[in-house]
């Protein structure tokens, strides 16, 4: 799902489209945006000369020409770039008395109450009247807002001159104005040499404090995924993936009904259970892009004066890929249950076990003074230093402080007495006593595992599980080889108060010297010693009869 040609790819274009400078200005590009001249200047300058390549002939810089075709060379341009506009209405929060008159005008953040649905400007043309929104599309998650589709959209032309005239009249007539809280520009592009499309979506964010936010999504994804040889090889192993899915969710349905409620007392039949849903759930979304491509794509390669919306396909297809993600990551955890067998990892697996409840009561306890400290940052260096801006910033930096990435200065500079006081305390208790805690607790409950492996309380495996259930069928067995059924069931006996007395005086749980015994564990160990004793006399009878043959044998 992944290779090496989509780092490769999303690097060229990120290199063009965000870090070409406009010509005399060397610090303005995209990434460097900070007022709506500059986003002119960008529009009208990089971008504009990297959509229109053929425009570096005319350049006297053969390194330019030589970098720059070579780019458009390898990538086509699928349809037409689209601009897009989203703005709020005027009066959507509310001015403080006093200063009403001297403002009478009022923008509010963007959200899809405060949206702006009216013409303005020119009202002429598409790019000034509003365009409802399609339901199938996703919205974008930005730094200041989550934005919807539609708005204010207009198409740029294949011609470079018409789309910089387009650009003039749109910066001269004020296209973007106070309401302005977001422009997206998006484009798509597609590489035959690795059979990628790029999808570019560069975002401009106008926050209702002023200034622009820039930020931008570069998705190399394989839309036409079975090309080569090598991907119908893939398509042979999603075909197997499917069969054995359908006979491991045969076996799993299988245990449930053997094993009704019990069969939910084991965590990794939970796991077990999670990995089916996550790969049905792949599956479904494999099939759903799949269907989207065969449909969508035609049509959008048609028309090639429109703009294609590959973004929609790209965001399922990023969604599948994620889905793949987590499955594979469970799938490699599934694999201790079958080395859990193994003395070592038996170790680490009943340390983690054992000391899971000392764990939970160490995080709340960490957890308390870790939010505490995050709060404490949060209100005192949040309007002043950029990793504590928000209250998740802040846990965030604070978990950048423990492993020893901070910036002591915008800490110190924000607040001189504060500052270094927080950031002393935070280190002695969080990374000094609290951090040292948890490693104690670890260490002292491996040194216990050791110690019970080292005079032979060992839990048990899952390997002597798994031998321990196939030895529940060998009273079966005896049964249809032609053994005394007397015999069975006292063996049976024995093995059930075997059972009880080993869960009592054989636990994996550290217990007590003394361990007192009840008036019906001591029957219990009576009755034991009884048959044992019986079995021993049988044993004894057996022996000799056998000794007797072995010497009439020798005369």
């Amino acid at each position: 799902m992944v290779n090496p040609h989509m780092y490769y790819l999303n690097k060229v274009m990120a290199s063009l489209f965000l870090d070409t400078s406009v010509p005399g200005e060397e610090r303005t590009n995209f990434r460097s945006i900070r007022s709506i001249t500059d986003f002119w200047k960008f529009m009208e300058g990089p971008f504009l000369e990297g959509l229109y390549w053929d425009s570096w002939y005319n350049s006297n810089d053969l390194y330019d020409l030589k970098n720059t075709s070579r780019i458009y060379y390898e990538n086509i341009l699928l349809g037409v770039p689209r601009v897009r506009q989203l703005k709020v209405r005027n009066n959507t929060c509310k001015v403080y008395s006093s200063f009403q008159s001297l403002m009478n005008e009022c923008y509010d953040k963007y959200t899809s109450k405060n949206e702006d649905l009216s013409d303005f400007g020119l009202k002429s043309d598409s790019e000034w009247k509003y365009s409802t929104p399609n339901r199938s599309s996703p919205w974008h998650w930005g730094f200041v807002g989550i934005y919807r589709n539609g708005g204010y959209i207009f198409t740029l032309s294949k011609s470079k001159s018409e789309t910089r005239s387009k650009f003039i009249n749109l910066r001269l007539n004020s296209w973007i104005t106070r309401s302005t809280r977001v422009i997206f520009i998006d484009f798509s592009l597609y590489n035959a040499n690795v059979n990628l499309f790029c999808i570019i979506r560069l975002v401009a964010e106008f926050p209702a404090t002023g200034g622009i936010l820039t930020s931008w999504q570069f998705y190399s994804v394989k839309l036409l995924r079975y090309v080569s040889n090598y991907d119908y090889f893939i398509a042979s192993c999603e075909i197997t993936f499917c069969i054995f899915l359908i006979v491991f969710t045969t076996q799993e349905i299988q245990k449930m009904r053997e094993f009704k409620s019990a069969y939910f007392q084991s965590i990794w039949n939970w796991l077990e259970l999670l990995l089916l849903v996550l790969c049905f759930v792949a599956i479904a979304f494999n099939v759903y892009c799949n269907i989207q491509i065969s449909l969508l794509l035609g049509q959008l390669l048609k028309n090639t004066e429109k703009y294609s919306d590959f973004y929609f396909l790209a965001y399922w297809h990023i969604y599948y890929n994620n889905i793949i993600a987590i499955t594979i990551f469970f799938a490699w955890i599934k694999i201790f249950k079958f080395i859990s067998f193994n003395k070592t990892m038996s170790q680490l697996s009943s340390t983690l076990s054992r000391c899971m409840k000392d764990i939970v009561g160490f995080a709340i306890m960490f957890f308390i003074i870790f939010f505490a400290y995050a709060q404490l940052g949060f209100l005192v260096f949040g309007s002043q230093v950029d990793d504590f801006s928000t209250f998740q910033n802040s846990i965030f930096a604070q978990f950048r402080i423990i492993l020893g990435d901070f910036n002591f200065a915008g800490i110190q500079q924000a607040n001189r007495i504060l500052g270094p006081i927080y950031f002393i305390t935070f280190i002695f208790f969080v990374f000094f006593v609290l951090l040292n805690m948890f490693l104690a607790i670890i260490n002292d409950t491996y040194a216990e595992v050791k110690a019970d492996y080292s005079i032979g309380r060992r839990p048990d495996f899952e390997l002597g599980k798994m031998i321990k259930k196939k030895s529940e069928d060998l009273a079966e067995q005896a049964r249809r080889e032609g053994f005394d059924e007397t015999e069975i069931q006292s063996a049976e006996k024995m093995k059930k108060w075997k059972e009880r007395l080993e869960k009592k005086y054989y636990s994996t749980e550290i217990q007590d010297d003394y361990q007192p015994v009840t008036q019906q564990e001591f029957r219990d160990l009576f009755l034991y010693a009884v048959e044992l004793e019986k079995e021993l006399h049988y044993v004894s009878l057996k022996l000799n009869r056998v000794m007797r043959k072995v010497s009439a044998l020798q005369y």
